[in-house]
């Protein structure tokens, strides 16, 4: 038997901040080494952190990159073990994303990405080269005090492997794991055994199956060790073995296995296709290291053996990844707290709610012996005398203020909602009338203009009804942030508080928010995710959470209760929309994800004609291109949908448009004569179709994305 342990981390890295990656980056060494690990595997570019961006243009951030690296190979931290760090390296003229692979105070080998992510969140071909050669391994000139320190002047560069005198290992850089030909089928082929597989890669809700499917995919068909570091885990043969937390206030986690590669080589010895593609395989250079990594077996010694695999619900995920998400900012960004206008609604109420997980986990955290967190919750929380947060109300109340800001328009059942939700959670609660300052502004308006607005209710146009809607939003949005920084004054507290927004993705996806309103803050834990997994994420956090009033909330019609409530009008959101929340999803995921190609007649079918399904689609794109405007100025948010219309990264289109659409609205008035529009064309379930109308593979999850899961 051959046996290896190998160790891969999360680290919670930090673009630019050198020092506290390298602390992180130590500590995952030491654990490594203390656990008997003979490979570490840590983050894509965790020397400079994956999210530098245009930062990686500048010379510093490499320069500071190597100077990193020198200082953990000039001491003994790669002393027997192998290690694989992220960092950027500058070859000739282009830049490259690389690993480079260190044993014994050396450099091995340096490993460029092939297949860079430039999608969605990604942008690494603005910053990055591509490595497109597959021939030989060339020399890589080492910087001049890199050299001199490590009295060695070059390194091998390229596409390869490591040869040692046991085992055979190689680099593959996240995205190329998910490419079409992937290199560790080339590798495998070659005889590689051991992958290391180094991730930036963010969390996104519902992700984390596919990323181990593709794991275990790697390695069933053709064997192998794949170590991942996000959600770190390490396969055998298509086995989970060792799997870490995907949500976790550590700032260095490390998951452990021992596995015999024996095992590797009698899977492969037992599939005649690999045999046969190996023998005529196109061959990788690699690099011979007269070292051994693994041991013999010894009864002291016992294997990892194949573990249940561990899933958030979508629900979990919600609580947990905006909850460790608001807690890092918080620490990181020097404020004392978060301030957060609450309606009672359910937007708003899931924030709060999430800010209250994170208490919870902080408190556990703390429990649990993590100093770290103790400090900072100490730092933060203001504590003295020795005392620390052992009580998640407790610690809410320090750190977290609610605020009503009702109006006339206001109902009694939402001021309760907020009140009680407030007390549940256990932060500082205000209920504050905004009245005065509305009538304010407008009397300087009617003196202004000599003219007086009413609702529509009341006999007023469309504009006077949207205008003093308006004003009672924006008027929120000077509340909070003139609340936020100077309550803490009020209560003799050191700092600023960070206001929070509270607009989900589909209602900026349509626009249904007023810009500078409370969907403008500092950020927003919510803003990439849809109204219906918020509402089932309510229905979750009454019950796991033990906030029971959440269940109200998530019943109420979602209303924004900023018109007069009438005998005989209420507003609604999906009356003011003119469509409902589960809609926009499915304009969402096929505006974005799937490039309008679908043909929603498939979907919706069954239950209306081709005419009515157009108007609906026209409705929608008038209103998404009108409103688009909104989205340059929408609050950072937690990113959790790959159906996001935030401008500022990850939806990038223009923000004018002929709203008109009129070329676009006559081929699809064109289309609607061509399939005679006027009656149902999908009559029952004879057609082949489900009763919901089923819209191809190419569409699969743009609707409900509970189906199925």
């Amino acid at each position: 038997m051959r046996l290896l342990k190998v160790a891969t981390c999360n680290l919670n890295q930090w673009a630019m901040d050198f020092d506290c990656n390298m602390k992180n980056i130590k500590e995952s060494i030491s654990r490594a080494k203390e656990a008997g690990a003979v490979i570490r595997l840590g983050p894509e570019l965790e020397i400079t952190g994956y999210g530098c961006e245009d930062h990686f243009l500048e010379l510093d951030t490499v320069n500071h990159a190597w100077d990193c690296l020198k200082e953990l190979l000039v001491d003994d931290w790669t002393d027997g073990i192998l290690c694989s760090f992220g960092m950027p390296v500058i070859k000739g003229s282009e830049r490259y994303n690389c690993q480079v692979l260190c044993l014994n105070r050396k450099i091995v080998m340096i490993r460029p990405k092939m297949w860079l992510a430039n999608d969605g969140n990604y942008r690494e071909l603005r910053w990055f080269t591509a490595w497109k050669q597959k021939g030989p391994l060339e020399d890589f000139l080492l910087p001049s005090d890199i050299s001199e320190a490590l009295l060695q002047t070059t390194v091998p560069f390229g596409y390869g492997y490591i040869q040692f005198l046991d085992v055979a290992i190689a680099p593959e850089v996240c995205e190329e794991l998910f490419s079409p030909m992937p290199p560790h089928a080339e590798l495998a082929l070659n005889g590689v055994e051991v992958f290391l597989n180094a991730s930036g890669s963010h969390h996104q809700l519902r992700k984390l199956d596919i990323r181990l499917r593709a794991f275990i995919g790697a390695t069933n068909t053709r064997g192998g060790v794949y170590m991942y570091d996000g959600c770190s885990c390490i396969v055998v043969n298509g086995d989970v073995v060792a799997q870490g937390s995907q949500f976790s206030l550590k700032d260095v986690e490390m998951v452990v296995a021992q596995v015999d590669l024996d095992a590797v080589a009698s899977l492969r010895g037992s599939i005649s296709s690999f045999q046969e593609q190996a023998s005529c395989k196109p061959k990788v250079s690699s690099i011979e290291v007269p070292y051994r990594l693994c041991e013999s077996f010894t009864l002291q010694m016992l294997l990892s053996s194949p573990l249940k695999i561990k899933y958030h619900s979508p629900e979990e995920e919600i609580a947990f990844g905006p909850g460790c998400w608001l807690w890092d900012y918080l620490r990181r960004s020097g404020a004392s707290g978060f301030l957060l206008p609450l309606s009672g609604g359910a937007d708003s109420s899931s924030v709060a709610a999430i800010v209250g997980c994170m208490c919870q986990l902080v408190v556990k955290a703390i429990s649990e012996g993590d100093e770290q967190v103790k400090a900072d919750a100490i730092r933060i929380g203001h504590y003295t005398d020795g005392q620390f947060p052992t009580d998640s109300k407790e610690f809410a109340k320090r750190i977290f203020y609610t605020v009503f800001m009702g109006s006339e328009n206001s109902s009694n059942a939402t001021r309760t909602r907020a009140k009680v939700l407030a007390e549940e959670i256990g932060s500082w609660h205000l209920d504050v009338s905004i009245d005065g300052v509305v009538s304010a502004l407008l009397s300087l308006f009617k003196t202004l203009t000599g003219k007086q607005p009413r609702y529509k209710v009341d006999g007023g146009s469309n504009i006077e009804n949207l205008g003093l809607q308006n004003i009672q939003a924006r008027i929120r949005m000077v509340l909070a942030f003139m609340l936020a920084s100077l309550l803490p004054w009020v209560h003799n507290k050191p700092g600023f508080y960070l206001v929070l927004g509270s607009s989900n993705v589909d209602e900026g996806l349509r626009g249904y928010l007023t810009k500078y309103d409370c969907s403008s803050a500092d950020i927003n834990p919510i803003g990439s995710i849809s109204k219906q997994d918020l509402r089932r994420f309510l229905k979750w956090a009454a019950v796991h959470l033990g906030f029971s009033s959440l269940k109200e909330i998530e019943s109420a019609p979602p209303t924004a209760e900023l018109e007069p409530i009438r005998s005989n009008y209420s507003q609604l959101d999906e009356v003011d929309m003119g469509m409902t929340y589960e809609e926009l999803s499915v304009y969402g995921r096929l505006r974005k994800i799937f490039r309008c190609g679908p043909n929603l007649c498939y979907k919706w079918g069954t239950k209306l004609t081709p005419a009515e399904v157009a108007e609906k689609v026209k409705y929608f794109f008038k209103y998404y291109s009108i409103n688009r405007h909104k989205m340059t100025v929408l609050t950072p948010s937690y990113h959790a949908e790959s159906y996001s219309p935030e401008d500022n990264r990850f939806d990038l289109r223009q923000f004018l448009y002929n709203a008109r659409w009129p070329y676009q609205f006559r081929k699809i008035d064109e289309l609607v004569t061509r399939l005679d529009g006027d009656r149902v064309a999908i009559a029952n379930e004879a057609s082949g179709l489900r009763s919901d109308g089923g819209m191809g593979v190419v569409a699969a999850g743009s609707g409900n994305p509970s189906v199925g899961l």
